[in-house]
């Protein structure tokens, strides 16, 4: 198949959005577009090492927005998906709640190649979210990036920069190509960049207070990211508000596909430490120039806008089921071989708490990610929960974490398991809220 590179100017990816969203608003009347927003899969290549060819990848672009997407909670957004790679794909939200969340179950079809689909997507909170196609990992060719999308709030955060760092781990052979995730890894070395960059450069004014959106975008490994010799004040998880806390030692321990918001007050330069449970790295630098000054001394920072979730969750009148991760007899399957006539993990009552008892019986740690609805965590005693909210979780070798979440969507929806093995298949199961 001859492969066609999508590749409009800007007049022109506006003119198709507003013709489709005239198309889409003459059936009727309905809620109007307040966002518009192009993406296209597509080709690309990254320089991962010095002295070699660039490395050919996909990734997920927005070519209607000139840097990150943003978009503001509330929006309707319009998209306009164009498939120019060679396998049906379609792009995964997380961090969307509810009848917005995109999932496949409740979607439409992947795109075929060379085709292009127009939906509409709601955004009801304010946070960091990811679209990628890790659920077609298994037909991917190459591997592909995915695109951050940030919700802001509808009212001014009191920051001076917000900046997205997006984390990605590659593998790549000798020859500097690099290998799709649920491959065997033989022959490979793992290679970290932030934002593409093998050496990321943030820089900064002295006494600028920044709003740091730290993305595990590695598909199977937990990541620690760390900024020396500064307070590091977590804000947000998973693209929902936290009551802030600092991060343990200045570092913050992400799930794959998981995110956290962070203040910093920049200080003074320092390097961007990534661990990855075998060896600390440097990735990048925050580099110092200048200060800025202000007419008071800043204050900690208020917690951020409520997402509406529920103050309270009944624990007492929960449902509760336990869910054995990545066992395939319990009913686990690739997202290729996935139909909806398989038997549900579990199914709820709308309005209910449902309480889940995640069991990780492998030799190395799970990751769980909840599609449809954030959850908390559970104290050990089961008699409170942490103070965020999160919809990825990685649990230990042989160890079980309790969540819990108000089932308020009704519909069906997705779980997905994976264990933190680079060779390891991606897994997934469903379940109901009726």
């Amino acid at each position: 198949m001859k492969m066609r590179i999508f590749n409009p100017t800007r007049r022109e990816v506006l003119a198709g959005l507003g013709s489709a969203t005239a198309g889409l608003m003459s059936g009727g009347a309905v809620p109007p577009v307040t966002a518009q927003l192009a993406l296209q899969a597509r080709l690309a290549t990254l320089a991962l090492r010095p002295g070699q060819a660039a490395t050919p990848i996909w990734e997920l672009a927005a070519v209607s927005h000139i840097g990150n997407v943003r978009l503001k909670r509330g929006d309707r957004c319009e998209v306009v998906f164009r498939n120019d790679l060679p396998v049906p794909l379609a792009p995964i939200w997380y961090g969307l709640n509810g009848a917005a969340a995109v999932d496949p179950l409740r979607g439409r079809a992947p795109t075929a190649p060379d085709a292009t689909e127009v939906s509409t997507i709601s955004i009801p909170n304010a946070g960091t979210l990811l679209a990628d196609f890790r659920l077609f990992e298994d037909g991917l060719k190459q591997p592909a990036r995915p695109l951050p999308i940030i919700a802001g709030e509808t009212n001014r955060v009191a920051v001076d920069r917000d900046e997205v760092l997006l984390i990605e781990e590659w593998r790549l052979r000798p020859d500097g190509t690099a290998i799709v995730p649920g491959r065997d890894p033989k022959d490979t070395a793992p290679l970290y960049t932030i934002n593409g960059q093998t050496s990321f450069e943030l820089s900064a004014a002295a006494n600028e207070r920044l709003r740091l959106r730290f993305i595990n975008g590695s598909q199977r490994t937990v990541l620690a990211i760390k900024l020396e010799n500064h307070d590091v004040r977590v804000m947000a998880l998973d693209g929902q508000p936290a009551e802030p806390f600092p991060a343990r030692g200045g570092a913050l321990v992400l799930a794959p596909g998981a995110r956290a918001d962070a203040f910093v007050d920049a200080a003074t330069s320092a390097p961007f430490l990534l661990h990855d449970g075998k060896e600390a790295r440097p990735i990048g630098s925050l580099t110092i120039s200048g200060r800025l000054e202000r007419r008071a001394p800043l204050l900690p920072p208020p917690p951020l806008p409520s997402n509406d979730l529920p103050d309270q969750l009944d624990l007492r009148g929960a449902l509760r089921f336990d869910v054995a991760l990545s066992v395939p007899e319990a009913g686990w399957t690739r997202p290729a071989n996935f139909s909806v006539s398989s038997a549900p993990a579990f199914r709820a009552k709308a309005g209910r708490t449902v309480v889940l008892a995640l069991k990780n019986p492998g030799p190395v740690a799970g990751v769980f990610h909840l599609h449809g609805h954030h959850f908390r965590l559970l104290d050990r005693l089961d008699d409170g929960w942490k103070p965020y909210w999160l919809d990825t979780l990685a649990i230990e070798p042989g160890q079980t974490q309790r969540i819990a979440f108000a089932a308020t969507s009704p519909g069906r929806w997705l779980i997905e398991s994976f264990v933190t093995d680079w060779a390891a298949p991606r897994l997934v199961r469903w379940y109901a809220v009726e």
